[in-house]
């Protein structure tokens, strides 16, 4: 006579354990897992891809054919453009701190001061790059809160230069203002440029880039302090092992019985 097999019950989810997922759920969480992971690292490789690319398309023709080494090989080199314009730019730096190279870029200014239209776009351009390259600038390194759009709601903006002999005389002599940049979310890099008192300007201890990812995931990804991720690491660690604790005490006491 045949015997039939029962399919074995699967154990009941006991209290305080993770509840078992079907099949479904555990593809389901695989597959978000496997976006989590490579969903951020494809967008890298794209974008760094796409920036050397452009800088290869941009410096690369003006070489000559014979002086690069895709001339010669039957493949081409990724990145060649990048590292040239990279010493290019660096030769120029040095040039430019000598007395012929700053002779040199005094006399092209001085050619386009004179160009009516070029001139205007020249100096705003390079106010800018100053301003946010330069060594000892601070513009851009401070984070605050600001009452915004309208009163009891905060916005995150960050803090840029004081503002000039001639707006600070004409907004309030004997006040001091300050520039600051509110960011729209999600992409920082357009919003509103206003002045406030910098009493009105609430300060706050996290970076710019922080600030960037805080405006940019409208909030989903908040700062992250390392010491206190650490203390709560240390303290999960702590409490696993305290629950640990009583279950192999339970183990052992058979046997200690038994002996």
């Amino acid at each position: 006579m045949r015997e039939t097999v029962l399919p074995t019950p699967e154990p009941p989810d006991l209290p305080g354990t993770r509840p078992r997922l079907s099949k479904r759920g555990r593809l389901r969480t695989y597959f978000l897992t496997g976006i989590i992971v490579a969903g951020p690292l494809a967008i890298t490789i794209y974008l760094t891809w796409y920036f050397i690319s452009l800088i290869d398309s941009w410096v690369k023709p003006l070489v000559p054919p014979s002086y690069l080494p895709d001339h010669y090989l039957p493949f081409s080199i990724p990145g060649l453009g990048l590292l040239i314009a990279f010493f290019a730019v660096t030769l120029l730096g040095f040039l430019t701190a000598n007395l012929v190279g700053r002779s040199v870029v005094e006399f092209g200014e001085v050619l386009l001061a004179r160009t009516p239209v070029i001139s205007g776009l020249y100096k705003g351009l390079r106010q800018i790059f100053e301003t946010l390259f330069s060594a000892n600038g601070t513009s851009f390194r401070t984070v605050g809160l600001v009452e915004f759009p309208v009163k009891g709601t905060w916005s995150v903006v960050f803090v840029s230069a004081p503002a000039g002999p001639d707006v600070q005389t004409a907004l309030d002599p004997a006040g001091d203002h300050v520039g600051v940049f509110l960011p729209c979310a999600p992409n920082p890099t357009t919003g509103f440029f206003f002045y406030l008192p910098r009493a009105d300007i609430i300060e706050v201890e996290i970076s710019v880039d922080d600030a960037a990812k805080l405006v940019m995931s409208a909030g989903v990804i908040q700062p992250e302090d390392p010491q206190a991720r650490l203390h709560a690491m240390a303290a999960s660690l702590r409490t696993a092992q305290t629950e640990a604790a009583p279950s192999s005490a339970g183990r052992n006491a058979p046997a200690s019985q038994d002996a």
